[in-house]
């Protein structure tokens, strides 16, 4: 017997989910907790260890999880070996035009998703940036937009690995619908972030054929264990696999070897990262996602849409974008706007590409420009400057963005 009505459960669990995300706990013990709360409420408490099993004996959850794991171990691994520097530093030294340095470094260092990440990449547009001499704002728009390019094409984000799990829809297949959004971000970032900036060459940036052949090779050892793990991961899509999940995580396994070849990792190196509980944070986020939607399902939350939806009241587009763009942006979590639209839409349509695309960019895009987002406050605070000044580059990228989303479902 459920001690509350559906609707009143999932009022109280996500008011309870904001909660715990205001107080920075952990995703995953949010996601999690937010997951059993709704359980008690709104199920049978006898059902409640049967949903937990099936979640956790499930193939498609043993492989995001994992796959997880081996992700933001790579990530990890790529900081700690020291070939992510060997990778942002050759191509400073290949490119010579700081417009398209300080664009690029962010995006590649944007290949570690870790929480706060544009940090890493702040020094470097700093330096590339103040050779154009560019306002703090300015720098601090281009470090935090350019950052968040690369993810709704990277197969193997986070973000896309449970997209793709709770809709059923392949990592690819929403990539590609992707695509042409990112194209107009990279586009919008560009026009935006250098508006009638004069072009200033770098430097010494190359002397000579030799030097560029010899950072030309360097960057592609750096770029080599995501280059593999990327063509796996497209390769391995015309086969059962990706349907399991097991996708990604055979590419991250691969991507992994690589790294480990070609840095020449020793043990004391590998342990390191295992010790940082921020991976296993993450991981059991993967894990929490997935046992939300079990519970939003069981529980039968989506059917109170239903008749919303029948009626004309509510349209699937509002519910595929505002539900996700809304959390994204009031928890700074994109992976919750995505779980929580996720499990709540999956009684309401069949999930395709196009619809799967929607329902992460609107997330994406509302975490992105969200004040709880933390590479916004970690950029704003590195370069000096107050988040309402980024806001006056960030708004219109956002909504040109988010037109750019729409008209691609649309029409395509």
């Amino acid at each position: 017997m459920a001690l509350v009505e559906p609707l009143t459960a999932i009022i109280l669990s996500f008011c309870f989910l904001g909660f715990l995300l205001y107080k920075r706990v952990n995703l995953g013990i949010t996601l999690n907790a937010t997951a059993l709360l709704m359980a008690l409420l709104a199920l049978d408490w006898q059902n409640i260890p049967t949903i937990i099993e099936k979640t956790t004996t499930d193939l498609l959850t043993i492989a995001v999880v994992i796959a997880t794991f081996g992700v933001m171990l790579l990530s990890e691994l790529y900081k700690e070996t020291k070939v992510i520097n060997s990778l942002s530093e050759s191509l400073s030294r290949i490119v010579n035009n700081p417009k398209i340095v300080s664009s690029i470094l962010p995006a590649v260092i944007g290949f570690l998703p870790v929480a706060g990440g544009a940090l890493m990449s702040a020094p470097l547009v700093d330096l590339e940036a103040e050779k154009l001499g560019l306002k703090p704002e300015r720098k601090a728009y281009i470090n935090l937009w350019f950052r968040h390019t690369i993810f709704p094409v990277y197969p193997v984000s986070q973000l896309l690995i449970i997209t793709a799990a709770l809709t059923g829809v392949t990592i690819p297949s929403i990539v590609v619908r992707q695509i042409p959004v990112v194209i107009v971000m990279v586009f919008v970032g560009y026009i935006i972030g250098f508006w009638k900036v004069s072009e200033v060459k770098n430097e010494g940036s190359s002397d000579g054929n030799v030097n560029l052949n010899s950072e030309g090779k360097r960057f592609l050892v750096a770029f080599s264990p995501i280059l593999t793990t990327i063509i796996v991961v497209v390769c391995l899509n015309l086969t059962g696999l990706a349907r399991q999940g097991f996708d990604v995580l055979t590419a991250t396994f691969i991507g992994l070897v690589v790294l480990i070849v070609i840095s020449r990792l020793n043990m004391q190196v590998f342990k390191k990262p295992l010790k940082n509980w921020g991976i296993y944070g993450i991981t059991f986020a993967a894990y929490g996602a997935l046992l939300l939607r079990n519970v939003i399902k069981a529980a039968g939350i989506s059917e109170i849409f239903q008749p919303l939806v029948a009626s004309g009241t509510i349209d699937v587009i509002v519910l595929l974008t505002v539900i996700p763009a809304v959390l994204g942006f009031i928890t700074g979590s994109p992976s919750g706007g995505v779980a929580i639209g996720a499990s709540i839409l999956t009684g309401l349509l069949f999930f395709s590409p196009k619809t799967a695309a929607l329902l992460y960019m609107s997330a994406y895009l509302g975490y992105l420009i969200a004040p709880t987002h933390l590479c916004f406050v970690f950029t704003a605070d590195y370069f000096k400057c107050s988040m309402g000044k980024m806001y006056k580059y960030v708004i219109p990228s956002f909504i040109i963005t988010f037109v750019t989303a729409l008209l691609v479902y649309f029409l395509f």
